[in-house]
């Protein structure tokens, strides 16, 4: 641990400081091969903490390191120093010109928030990074970012128009475009700006810098040109005989964060892309044949051309949301993936985009290239987009420890060299008996470039470094660029002395060294980087402990699981993005809190603890990464499952979560309060023979107070009820199902789950009554509860016994013919999601027999639907209004489209979704003394506002009972199941 005094800057710091490990350890890390530990944390209140900051690295030597959104590929952001996180405190959107067409903000500003921000005036921050949704401005100056459509809008240096920054020496300054006086351009001449200015036009000014400089940076056609810093561009400015006004935010774009520290960003911003969306998805049995398509595809002024390849659509289809956006994939002839070129076409009018469409399809078939020219609008085109755009995080699902790496995916090279440039990098790759997954942007000469390395052998970091040597030497031959997005960090800083020629990567050392002359920004990186191959993330030759687990993690381990992390930060996205992952980050925007800390840290314990004879995690008590550390980085995870369905690359946390709690109480015992959430089922079912007790208690504010603080709950949370009975006891007393023995046209065996049977029994007389009256003989089969309550708190072993006896006795009675139903989500889901991964080895082929006709009520309703078994003609006409919340487990699990449905089938009914993530209640997190407080937050980011904005009459529907409890205690609206909607809809 350093000696530095951390303390004295504490006392001088008026944001948060963090030098414990858990946070050291969660930004040791980025989107890269990388690691290393910081000094500290450091989260700045404002611009006096920032200049803090910079006294005191240079009074004791040691560094700043700016971050934002902490998705860099190249290693930018992890360093030895303090890690200065400006992506909570510095997201002010300051001053929006629409007249002038610029916009104001502060470097913590998400790109596609902006854009939110600036739609009303019809106006738009045009590049893009697939990133796009939390990726932020800073970041995007500091990489000098792109994305697809850069071959319209270019990259981020050519809409920077100034910056605010504080420099090496604390000074506040301003970088714009410099005024010019005749041929003579003035620039400041005190302090240290003036020397930076000085240094900067004695270099480019030098006759022999400035040939050096044209005859050894990358082709001028090359438009993604981000090796080192960017002197050719400013060569190309007025003073050194160019056109445009000499601006230092040429050099600032790009830098990483090496020069200084922004505080603000002036960005021009434009009209947005043109209204009518059209892309057409071209489909190619090679890579050759796409990237020679390519350039018939530039010919007509595309927005974007981007290539997706085979790799990427074999992992869709494994991902349960991405599989959904493949929906318009064609397999070759073989069976096999295609390659696709997405050609973006989009126009002022359909008409002109069909158009367009139609011209190039037709060059296409002319010219033989092709097979499968999907054309595709509107919704369906985000589709398309959100798969490309996921493509880095599909890559991490690869299984085993072999993945494909981010070394050389970022080479750019004129499009017209391209097809030539990847036919010689692919006979590299096979020369060494190595393949490569290819995608992105072919419009911009950059596809990205992943070789398949396992990076925890010695042969892995062998080949991560030869690959490296020999990709550099092969761009240098196309006189591309090494790095064309994502910047040189640690991962191409070594090289760039080959790209660029020893004398020009003199001038950049002058340069920093003016700039900088104690390296206290972000050293390391672009000049003096180390070796590519040092500080990696993995180990050569790691081992990857045998860890004996509840659950089973197909073709992997539960570390392997956990690093299939590879940090790309898509739960670092906010409720304004939509989607339920991470609504804790969403609520308290603390990386702690994301989906990727929690995967940090358990790979952290699980790589680094020591291993015990039973294969049993092992807990040093005195580690500060032990289970302590584990335990509190895991402590806000809701457990919504909102990372198994949105993240990329199918990092379950919530299953990890019930794991590592299992191992926790096996080494520390169960705590009261999770034995008596996860004992529901029995409490509850003591308390029901007295159910009037029960109430009284919870009906009474006082007494529910004290009852309440007694078991762990906030004392303002209201609790469920008991009815008067049991819905099983109430259908024991029917007798026979009301549809009538022998004239039922189906059997429907439901599912009594525990929340229904005790709860919400009014929903499940409904919901039985509802399916008689359509025909169906109901059947509540012998079976135990769910096992949600024992999952939700990790008490997996009891979990288990539940799941195994459900299975065994449910296992004869379920078939496609009669469907087990369930009313609560997370009860049935239970058996889709959790039961196959639990039971035991023998259990597991009836496991997933039975998960694949384990059925909520909306999906079996949809289904008769389908099958036309259940019309419009049984319902009313009359017009209804429903605002529908989705329940986090359906989301990620199954699908919200089968509850639009079922409501949407009365002929006058109207049903929208509201844009909501997780509720905040979580099963029991919402009731717990400590979890209150983040629950009502979490409700109050979109679900409540937009229910209190609803007029009496419309109808607030939501299937989880968690759900509707959480609605109830935020907004005092009474919230439905739609089982009961349709109830009541009946004609």
């Amino acid at each position: 641990m350093t000696h530095l005094p951390l303390s004295e800057l504490a006392q001088r710091f008026k944001g948060e400081l963090y030098d414990d490990t858990t946070m050291r350890t969660l930004y040791a890390t980025d989107a890269s091969a990388y690691r290393e530990m910081p000094l500290a944390v450091a989260i700045p209140q404002d611009i006096e903490d920032l200049k803090v900051l910079i006294r005191f690295a240079n009074t004791h030597k040691t560094s700043l390191i700016p971050r934002t959104a902490g998705t860099s590929l190249a290693g930018q952001v992890v360093g030895n120093g303090i890690v200065v996180d400006v992506s909570r405190t510095f997201t002010k959107i300051l001053e929006i010109n629409a007249e002038e067409r610029w916009v104001r903000v502060q470097p913590g500003v998400v790109r596609d928030e902006l854009n939110m921000a600036l739609k009303p005036y019809g106006l738009y921050f045009g590049p893009e990074t697939s990133t796009a949704n939390r990726a932020m401005i800073g970041g995007m100056v500091g990489n000098n970012s792109c994305g697809s459509n850069s071959v319209v809008y270019g990259s981020t240096r050519e809409h920077l128009l100034e910056v605010k920054a504080l420099l090496a020496d604390g000074s506040e300054v301003t970088f714009g475009s410099l005024p010019a006086n005749g041929e003579s351009t003035s620039f400041p001449t005190e302090g240290l700006e003036g020397a930076i200015y000085a240094k900067t036009f004695e270099i480019l000014s030098n006759p022999e810098n400035q040939e050096e400089i044209r005859k050894n940076f990358p082709k001028k056609s090359i438009e993604r040109r981000n090796t080192g810093y960017a002197l050719d561009m400013l060569l190309d400015s007025a003073p050194f005989g160019g056109t445009e006004a000499f601006n230092m935010c040429k050099l600032i774009a790009g830098s990483e964060g090496t020069l200084c520290f922004l505080t603000e960003i002036k960005l021009n911003i434009i009209p947005p892309p043109p209204k009518a969306q059209g892309l057409v998805c071209v489909h190619f049995d090679t890579i050759d044949d796409a990237l020679h398509a390519t350039l018939t595809a530039l010919k007509y002024k595309p927005q974007a051309v981007e290539l997706i390849d085979n790799y990427i659509l074999e992992c869709a289809a494994e991902n349960p949301e991405q599989s959904k956006n493949a929906f318009f994939v064609q397999k070759k002839a073989d069976g096999s993936y295609p390659i696709i070129l997405v050609v973006d076409v989009s126009q002022d009018t359909k008409e002109e985009v069909e158009r367009v469409a139609a011209a190039l399809i037709e060059d296409y078939k002319k010219e033989g290239k092709g097979f499968h020219y999907p054309l595709l609008h509107a919704d369906d085109t985000k589709k398309i987009w959100t798969l490309r755009k996921a493509g880095l995080g599909l890559l991490a699902n690869l299984p085993g420890d072999e993945k494909a790496v981010a070394v050389i995916e970022d080479t750019a090279v004129d499009v017209q060299d391209q097809p030539y440039f990847i036919r010689d990098f692919n006979e590299i790759l096979h020369k060494n008996g190595m393949s490569a997954v290819h995608y992105a942007h072919a419009g911009s000469g950059e596809i990205h470039l992943r070789p398949i390395i396992n990076l925890k052998t010695k042969e892995g970091h062998r080949q991560f470094r030869m690959i490296a040597e020999e990709i550099a030497t092969l761009v240098k031959k196309y006189d591309g660029s090494l790095s064309g997005e994502h910047g040189d960090g640690r991962l191409r800083g070594e090289f760039i002395p080959q790209m660029v020629g020893e004398k020009n990567y003199a001038l950049f050392k002058e340069l920093k060294r003016t700039w900088d002359p104690n390296a206290i920004f972000n050293p390391g990186k672009i000049v003096d980087t180390a070796p590519m191959d040092t500080f990696l993330r993995y180990e050569a030759d790691q081992q990857t402990p045998d860890v004996k687990t509840y659950f089973r993690y197909p073709n992997q381990t539960i570390l392997q699981h956990a690093e299939q992390c590879n940090g790309s930060g898509d739960c670092r996205k906010t409720q304004l993005s939509g989607g339920t992952m991470c609504p804790s980050f969403m609520a308290t925007r603390n990386e702690k809190d994301t989906t990727r800390a929690r995967a940090n840290i358990l790979r952290e314990f699980l790589t680094h603890s020591p291993q015990t004879p039973n294969g049993k995690f092992s807990d040093d008590k005195n580690s500060s990464t032990g289970m302590a550390a584990v335990k509190e980085v895991y402590d806000l995870c809701l457990a919504c499952k909102g990372c198994k369905g949105e993240c990329p690359s199918n990092v379950d946390v919530a299953k990890l979560k019930m794991e590592f709690l299992q191992h926790y109480y096996d080494a520390n015992g169960v705590p009261m309060r999770s034995w008596l959430v996860g004992n529901f089922s029995k409490m509850t079912g003591i308390a029901s023979y007295v159910p009037w007790a029960y109430n009284l208690v919870f009906k009474n504010a006082p007494l529910r107070r004290i009852a309440n603080q007694l078991v762990g709950f906030h004392p303002d949370r209201t609790m469920p009820l008991l009815h008067n009975t049991t819905l099983t006891s109430w259908a024991k007393g029917r007798g026979q199902s009301a549809s009538g023995k022998g004239q039922a046209s189906g059997k429907v065996y439901l599912f009594c789950d525990e929340f229904t049977n005790y709860n919400d029994v009014e929903i499940g007389k409904k919901a039985i009554q509802l399916l008689e009256k359509l025909g169906y003989e109901v059947v509540i089969p012998e079976h135990g509860p769910s096992g949600r309550p024992q999952l939700s708190k990790g008490l997996l072993k009891d979990a288990k016994k539940i799941a195994e006896q459900n299975v065994q006795l449910l296992k004869g009675l379920i078939s496609d013919q009669t469907p087990l139903v369930g009313i609560e989500p997370s009860a049935i889901l239970t058996f889709r999601d959790e039961y196959p991964d639990l039971v035991s080895e023998e259990l597991v082929e009836d496991a997933k027999r039975l998960a694949k006709n384990a059925l909520q009520f909306d999906e079996f309703i949809a289904r008769e639907i389908d099958a036309k078994r259940i019309t419009s003609k049984q319902f009313t006409e009359e017009p209804k209004r429903i605002k529908l919340h989705g329940h986090c487990q359906q989301k990620a699990i199954a699908s919200m489209v089968p509850t639009k449905k079922m409501l949407s089938l009365p002929k006058n009914y109207e049903v929208q979704l509201i844009p909501s993530g997780c509720c905040g209640m979580a099963g029991s997190f919402g009731y717990e003394k400590e979890h209150y407080d983040l629950s009502m937050k979490i409700g109050e980011m979109v679900l409540f506002p937009t229910v209190r904005q609803q007029p009496e009459e419309v109808i607030i529907a939501a299937p989880g009972t968690s759900c509707r409890h959480q609605i109830h205690d935020g907004t005092g609206r009474h919230a439905l199941h739609p089982a009961e909607i349709l109830w009541e809809a009946l004609r």
